[in-house]
């Protein structure tokens, strides 16, 4: 960028961040220091023990689409919790303390549940905050795909899912006995860029409708950023006859989600990317009103009636005979029925802090505001680059707003990754990288600044000059 365009930039960032009406949400995280990032050793004290640092010896973190930061409150409600854990013992699970925020651990779940719900669009009985991931998947298709070898079997997800979702299609499939050749159809992207569009997903339901029993696709792809369209998609399958899974690890906390007027059959996502809730923090399931009703009394005689069945564990019994002890299964309604075990309280304690915020801020239509005007400024703020810059790489996330989340991915030229990941680092920015040579760029509305865009952008900039010097 010229003098005067960083310039320039840097003084519209500064009117927009002064206009941000919910800026104040940026002091409830730690974000790290340069310092710290560059530190290869353990820290002597946790941040909360530390003076505030100013901004400018903050790092330009940018990477909420792979780990969120820290509420600065985690750590406090986690001291509660172990404080309850340490005075109380078992008593916790069923005791409440007078001046505690925190529920007890039998209802933890169900509180977890209703911070959640509004986060996804959905009633709290269709929400349940459990498991992992790949594990609620595999748990959603353990009980909606029921394949029929001369009927409907096949699974359709994307060529490019993320791994783990390709494994676990994979594996069901074999499973159930069938083989992945007849019974796995992939959708194949005509875009170099792998930009899937909603007409090339309808095509492949289209021409397998009569024999598949089930479509897994992201909310938003990681690789690309691609915001899907989830309510067409998810309308025109259902039309066919098809059960409709959606991955929305990347679209949970990010946009605004309404599952539950959608239709959205079913539903898993992990907690600690734009959710904030720590390394591999617990995920989150939704089954749709429809598919997890319990439509008649249960009684001890037939107590395989009334419900879908699924892979069933004591919590997801009914809390009335939960802790009878009595080996029939009564689940509850709606997606709690779904649960195994008592969920980690120390996971859900920390997602819960940060679902708090989230809350404070005014709920997902309020941070939709602002990452719209984040990102776009990003994009923009790329464009000023120098065209010398602007030659060694281009964005491959989709340029319409409507089409995408926070993420851009940017595609470098080859042999530039490694040079402008460590360069950035130097500098003090994190992102992350997809190789061979995407890096993945994703301001947060919660905590990231447009003044964070600027300083990016001029890193970057940088980077790449150092690495297109060394591949001559």
């Amino acid at each position: 960028m010229s003098t005067t365009a960083v310039q320039d930039a840097r003084k519209q960032a500064e009117a927009l961040d002064n206009e941000d009406p919910i800026a104040f949400t940026r002091n409830e995280f730690n974000i790290p220091t340069k310092a710290q990032i560059a530190s290869s050793r353990l820290a002597d004290s946790h941040p909360a023990a530390l003076p505030a640092f100013e901004d400018d010896a903050l790092s330009i973190y940018l990477c909420g689409n792979s780990l969120g930061v820290q509420p600065k409150r985690t750590v406090t409600r986690l001291n509660q919790y172990l404080t309850t854990w340490a005075t109380q013992g078992v008593q916790g699970h069923f005791k409440p303390l007078e001046e505690s925020p925190l529920p007890t651990w039998l209802d933890a779940d169900a509180k977890a549940a209703e911070l959640i719900a509004p986060v996804v669009g959905a009633d709290v009985s269709e929400v349940a905050v459990m498991q992992t991931l790949t594990a609620n998947i595999h748990l959603l298709m353990s009980a909606f795909y029921r394949p029929d070898a001369n009927g409907r079997h096949k699974v359709i997800l994307e060529n490019k899912a993320f791994p783990s979702d390709h494994f676990a299609v994979e594996t069901q499939i074999r499973h159930h006995g069938l083989s992945t050749e007849k019974s796995m159809v992939l959708i194949d992207s005509s875009s170099k860029d792998n930009i899937i569009s909603t007409e090339e997903i309808l095509s492949v339901i289209s021409a397998h409708a009569g024999t598949t029993a089930l479509l897994l696709l992201p909310g938003i792809q990681y690789y690309t950023g691609q915001l899907l369209d989830i309510p067409a998609i998810t309308a025109f399958a259902q039309k066919h006859g098809i059960f409709v899974i959606w991955d929305l690890a990347h679209a949970v906390g990010n946009v605004p989600l309404y599952l539950h007027d959608w239709g959205v059959d079913a539903a898993a996502w992990c907690s600690y990317k734009y959710l904030n809730g720590g390394p591999g923090c617990i995920g989150g399931l939704f089954v749709h009103t429809n598919n997890s009703a319990v439509t008649k009394e249960i009684t001890d005689e037939k107590p395989e009636e009334g419900y879908n069945n699924r892979l069933a564990g004591w919590w997801g019994n009914d809390k009335k005979t939960r802790f009878a002890m009595a080996n029939k299964f009564h689940p509850v309604a709606g997606a709690a029925g779904f649960q195994l075990s008592n969920p980690s309280i120390l996971d859900i304690t920390s997602l819960s802090a940060s679902l708090e915020i989230f809350q404070e801020a005014g709920g997902m239509e309020a941070l939709r505001s602002k990452s719209l005007k984040l990102t776009n400024f990003l994009e923009a703020t790329l464009g000023q680059m120098k065209k010398a810059d602007r030659a060694h790489f281009r964005i491959i996330t989709p340029s319409k707003p409507e089409d995408r989340g926070a993420q851009l991915s940017l595609m470098l030229s080859d042999g530039l990754l490694d040079t402008v990941m460590k360069e950035l680092e130097a500098r003090g920015v994190i992102v992350d990288e997809r190789r061979p040579n995407v890096i993945r760029v994703a301001p947060a509305p919660l905590y990231n600044t447009f003044s964070d865009c600027v300083q990016f952008v001029e890193a970057f900039s940088a980077a790449l000059e150092v690495a297109t010097k060394r591949t001559l």
